[in-house]
């Protein structure tokens, strides 16, 4: 059964949040590696580029598929995980230790329309 972690931001595109100060750690859930596979490439933005809420900011290549990124908060890219450029299956040893951009977050009131873990937990239970 996938991992679930408590404390963490989730929609339904199985990305999650993880709260810093004003920052917010995006990277995909461990339901989402393991639906995904081996995972071959990340496709990151660049360093201020800016990501909205609901919209596309990468992807993410498996064996398997290719899957789109969808950002669950808007701000701007402060930061990129560089160790996935050379080793995308570190999203596969572990999903929450290696997020894929660190953002800048521009508002903090979108996180109320994220699930909470028990939310995203019944949320992949169904699927």
């Amino acid at each position: 059964m996938a991992k679930v972690i408590e404390g963490l931001y989730y929609s339904e595109s199985h990305e999650y949040v993880r709260i810093e100060g004003e920052y917010g750690y995006i990277g995909i859930t461990d339901y989402a590696q393991q639906q995904l596979g081996n995972v071959v490439y990340v496709d990151m933005p660049e360093v201020d580029d800016e990501v909205t809420a609901g919209d596309e900011f990468g992807a993410v290549e498996s064996v398997k598929a290719a899957s789109d990124l969808m950002s669950p908060v808007s701000g701007t890219v402060a930061e990129i995980n560089e160790a996935l450029e050379d080793q995308p299956e570190l999203v596969n040893e572990d999903a929450y230790a290696n997020w894929i951009i660190k953002v800048a977050m521009s508002d903090a009131a979108e996180l109320d329309n994220l699930m909470d873990a028990a939310a995203y937990a019944q949320f992949i239970a169904k699927n």
